[in-house]
């Protein structure tokens, strides 16, 4: 059985996906802070405050000595629907998401080119073949 693993985990296609999914959590942490420290910002300032993630619904009764601020809420055990959230991570989602697809794009333009480039040149007829294909179409008329 361990030999049956190392042969999977040594497979060519295990490594690729390592290396991939080590790659999609750094890049998903540069997406994170673009967002973050630099869409969020200027989102937030069209609506007039600088945090966009503490926007949220109270769905519950609070005590009077709670601060109704997101993180005193949710010590405090109130049930809150922390829209601003939701919505700063699916930003994130759609630029990661687009990235990729740009990424993504961009490679398969690159293997197109490289493929074409590597086609081999089409080589002239010889002469010799084109006089036979001239006797044989005389030879087809006769």
């Amino acid at each position: 059985m361990f030999k049956e693993f190392k042969e999977f985990a040594i497979k060519g296609n295990v490594i690729d996906l390592a290396v991939g999914v080590i790659i999609g959590a750094a890049f998903g942490k540069i997406v994170e802070s673009l967002v973050a420290d630099l869409i969020m910002p200027v989102i937030s300032a069209l609506f007039g405050q600088m945090d966009f993630s503490s926007y949220f619904w109270v769905l519950g009764s609070v005590p009077d000595a709670v601060p109704r601020t997101l993180e005193a809420l949710r010590k405090a055990g109130v049930p809150v629907l922390s829209y601003g959230n939701f919505i700063t991570v699916a930003i994130n989602f759609l630029i990661l998401a687009f990235a990729i697809f740009l990424m993504i794009k961009q490679l398969q333009r690159l293997k197109q080119n490289e493929v074409s480039a590597q086609a081999p040149a089409v080589a002239p007829t010889p002469e010799e073949v084109l006089l036979l294909r001239e006797i044989r179409d005389q030879l087809q008329k006769n």
